[in-house]
């Protein structure tokens, strides 16, 4: 899935004296305190670290709170979705207007009914909401749905994605993992109508 990155990073954990024989402990509840936050130093959400400890401690530093560095590097996995990224997540609610997803069990995700293609038409069967594709009606989009999308914008500070399903590489990712033919040529056929509609305009 686009959107996740790995990076290496260099950092200086400041710990009070008093952590100084459970350091190691310390350090992983520092690092603790990143995770699922959008970090502007590593430029996204971190989702996971692996911190390579040295063994040697830094020096006390004195004044009104005493405090030792712990220098460390650390491999963080990172999330920064982009706008027209194609992400993966799973339905939550589905309504007339909306569909609404997760990304990554933390990260919500709305689609508005202007980002949901005409192909797909709301439909209540046995009292539960769903899309269903008007071209294979196989292709649905109902809660538990892994959905794949596109993303518009991605909001740092509440981690809320606004999406798109009006491209044609997006929909139910599993129905699309199966009919791999049908998309790509579908999607073939429209950027080809597009060309033709451009050549047409430059003439």
């Amino acid at each position: 899935m686009e959107g996740l990155k790995e990076c290496e990073a260099n950092l200086v954990v400041h710990l009070h004296p008093s952590k100084a024989k459970s350091a190691s402990e310390a350090i992983f509840s520092e690092l603790s305190a990143l995770l699922f936050t959008y970090s502007e130093t590593f430029g996204g959400v971190v989702l996971a670290y692996d911190p390579n400890i040295r063994s040697n401690l830094g020096k006390v530093l004195p004044g009104i709170h005493p405090h030792f560095g712990v220098s460390l590097k650390a491999r963080l996995l990172l999330f920064n979705p982009k706008p027209n990224m194609l992400l993966e997540g799973e339905v939550v609610k589905i309504t007339p207007q909306s569909i609404h997803a997760v990304v990554l069990g933390f990260s919500s995700v709305f689609i508005g009914d202007e980002d949901i293609r005409d192909e797909f038409k709301h439909k209540i069967k046995s009292g539960k909401e769903e899309y269903v594709s008007k071209s294979d009606k196989k292709h649905k989009i109902k809660v538990g749905t892994i959905l794949r999308f596109v993303v518009k914008s991605f909001d740092e500070d509440i981690l809320h994605i606004v999406g798109s399903i009006a491209d044609d590489r997006t929909g139910c990712a599993r129905w699309m993992n199966k009919n791999l033919d049908k998309w790509t040529q579908s999607d073939s056929t429209t950027r080809k109508t597009k060309n033709v509609d451009g050549e047409g305009l430059q003439s």
